[in-house]
């Protein structure tokens, strides 16, 4: 019973969160920018713009430029979650791939940078006024949900630890719709309840902030005002009419 219910919040968190998401980027994508405004200095091109949008994806340029500290804690957070998502990877692949071999030794000690940078950002929302002003309940508590599922996967790692093997076993199981046992651990049923939640809440949260990027107009906008009029698609069809 342990293992179906599991098995059921999985697969009902997964349809929201994909759902969810594919929505949320649906509307992004409908919503008209009547006007031109890139964040300059800005590209001209259009290979302009996507240099700067990987140099905003990868390094966080505009936080670097705004405030180093929130740039430190932050790029180190994702960093971090980067290299753990690839270290949980294996759990879901037979046999599994050479890249996520590799970075099994970095992903195992990127929860601790993780934490760090998760503290760090916590922090600035009671030590910096401007920002402590406009923190919310919810900001508060999606940096508890993540705080949360890092110290609990930390703690299978060097505190209690599970049996792998058939926690690898029950997600490849639900894969291919053949649900495993899976094993009654405290810490782990916790760790992945919270995980569940937070796939959950990602679709109505600030966290969407990742896809979101890729939609603001001050970002992948051209500054070709000069060049050419900008003519929002609604604008366009309404001339056409």
């Amino acid at each position: 019973m342990l293992s179906l219910a599991y098995a059921a919040l999985f697969y009902a968190a997964t349809a929201i969160l994909v759902i969810g998401v594919g929505l949320k980027i649906r509307s992004y994508a409908s919503t008209p920018a009547p006007l031109l405004i890139p964040t300059t200095p800005a590209p001209t091109t259009t290979s302009g713009v996507a240099v700067r949008m990987a140099r905003e994806v990868v390094f966080f340029e505009s936080l670097f430029k705004s405030n180093k500290w929130t740039w430190l804690f932050g790029w180190m957070f994702h960093a971090a979650l980067l290299l753990v998502l690839l270290r949980h990877a294996r759990y879901f692949q037979q046999p599994v791939w050479e890249l996520i071999v590799l970075v099994q030794p970095f992903g195992t000690y990127a929860g601790f940078a993780m934490v760090a940078g998760l503290a760090g950002l916590w922090a600035r929302r009671f030590l910096v006024d401007r920002v402590r002003y406009i923190s919310t309940p919810s900001d508060h508590l999606h940096l508890a949900l993540l705080v949360a599922i890092v110290l609990t996967g930390l703690g299978m790692r060097f505190v209690a630890h599970t049996d792998i093997v058939a926690v690898k076993a029950f997600m490849l199981g639900l894969m291919r719709l053949d649900i495993q046992p899976l094993p009654a651990d405290p810490v782990l049923l916790m760790h992945l309840a919270l995980v569940a939640l937070l796939m959950i809440v990602f679709p109505i949260s600030k966290l969407l902030h990742a896809p979101g990027l890729f939609f603001s107009p001050t970002r992948n906008q051209a500054d070709r005002s000069r060049e050419a009029r900008h003519v929002a698609a609604w604008a366009a069809a309404l001339d056409k009419k």
